[in-house]
């Protein structure tokens, strides 16, 4: 079946007879295309002896296939043209993407559908790779800004894949054997798990025809299911960790909503006015008034089943405790709702990335893609604008409320501090 919407660009949308689903949007002003894999695969479908799994695995379809044996042979095809080839694991999914030269664009299918099909899985290379894993692994460790976040994943969503380390631990790494691997290919790299989005200046039908010969008996079957969220947070929860760093990094968040609820769009406006841009009331009340961190962020984090909400920034660590009750006392006077001219400024801010965003053909094609993926539908610019332009000011107040809860609050530091006591009164409305 085919569907077509209404954006601009436009897209389309063809599901094969084996189950691959394949969009593509229309976007004549480019000379490159983009191209991206996806499936339904991540650290939230992983137990906790084979937590990393997922992101080894994606490592280890660059080493070779039976037709392009070597790692450089793989690369080779897309930067030898010019083109970008690279891949992600995230919770809920796994990409694979390159984006090349319109003239190219099939050698570039060819390469990540021909990773996705035949990996070789040879042991020397699943060891050798398993050693750079481990040293992206430490690499995050050592950055005191990773470390926070990780801190601040495990106090939200604790005792679940939720929670962990993406990349996961250097024994949990270790642990991953050849066979699982194995399975793991035979599972979630399956046709009916599979999405296929380009963007650029191409025929859909003609895409369509492409990947229909190159992935041509492709395996299908029924993907494990990712591990649900499981709602166990009893704040408000604390966590330092002690380091001689020049500033203190922290982050503080709640639990927020998950991809589909239908307060996203409110959700969204309302952290563009709290903390989304140079002119947003963190930014102006801690940096510009108070001189107290170059940078300060916040905005939420969606999933299937849950989401996120956080604040983050590096701060002196003498001012720490300062910076902390600046941002509780910003945190607590969003539930009092906002003005009418940053419901304004925030709506037309929103609106204008997102237009913005369609003029990149990564941008499209990923969008389209996880769309498709994560929530099963794809939704035009069109129909977001007008989501966007639908919500009305008391929504922002109710989500505000609906969030901010004690219960459901944690702060993470990293920072040269020696107890948690100068924090932990700080942690309250």
């Amino acid at each position: 079946m085919t569907e077509t919407g209404s954006i601009q660009p436009p897209f389309e949308r063809t599901v094969l007879d084996s189950g691959v689903r394949v969009l593509t949007s229309n976007m004549p002003h480019t000379g490159a295309v983009s191209i991206q894999v996806l499936f339904g695969a991540g650290s939230r479908y992983e137990t906790d002896e084979l937590a990393g799994s997922s992101h080894l695995f994606e490592h280890l379809l660059f080493k070779g296939t039976t037709k392009r044996p070597t790692p450089r042979e793989i690369s080779e095809t897309i930067e030898g043209v010019g083109g970008i080839l690279n891949a992600y694991t995230d919770r809920e999914a796994t990409g694979y993407w390159c984006k090349i030269a319109l003239t190219h664009y099939k050698d570039g299918l060819d390469v990540l559908l021909d990773m996705i099909r035949d990996p070789l899985f040879r042991e020397e290379d699943i060891e050798k790779e398993k050693k750079v894993v481990f040293e992206e692994i430490r690499a995050s460790h050592d950055s005191p800004e990773a470390t926070v976040d990780m801190m601040m994943d495990d106090l939200l969503f604790p005792s679940q894949p939720l929670g962990r380390d993406i990349a996961g631990s250097v024994e949990s790494v270790e642990a991953v054997s050849t066979e699982s691997l194995q399975e793991y290919l035979r599972t979630q790299y399956v046709a009916g798990n599979t999405i296929i989005s380009l963007a650029g200046a191409v025929d859909h039908d003609q895409i369509v025809a492409d990947v229909a010969e190159l992935m041509d008996g492709f395996q299908d079957g029924e993907p494990a299911p990712m591990f649900p969220f499981v709602d166990n947070l009893k704040g408000p929860s604390l966590r330092l960790q002690h380091r001689d760093t020049e500033q203190a990094h922290m982050s503080l968040g709640f639990h927020g909503i998950a991809a589909d609820d239908d307060d996203r769009y409110a959700l969204r406006l309302l952290s563009t006015i709290f903390g989304g841009s140079m002119s947003s009331r963190l930014f102006e009340e801690v940096r510009e008034k108070r001189g107290l961190a170059y940078s300060i962020h916040a905005g939420p984090a969606h999933y299937k089943d849950a989401g996120s909400f956080q604040i983050s920034s590096g701060v002196d660590p003498k001012r720490a405790s300062e910076a902390i009750k600046v941002i509780m006392d910003e945190v607590i006077k969003l539930r009092d709702g906002v003005t009418e001219l940053e419901f304004a400024k925030s709506k037309a801010l929103t609106k204008g990335r997102i237009l913005m965003g369609m003029e990149e053909s990564r941008s499209v094609a990923g969008s389209i893609g996880s769309q498709e993926l994560l929530l099963g539908e794809v939704k035009s610019v069109d129909d977001v604008i007008a989501a966007y332009d639908a919500v009305e000011i008391d929504q922002l107040k109710a989500i505000a409320n609906r969030l901010i809860d004690e219960e459901k609050l944690v702060l993470a530091v990293v920072g040269p501090f020696d107890s948690e006591d100068i924090f932990r009164p700080l942690l309250t409305f």
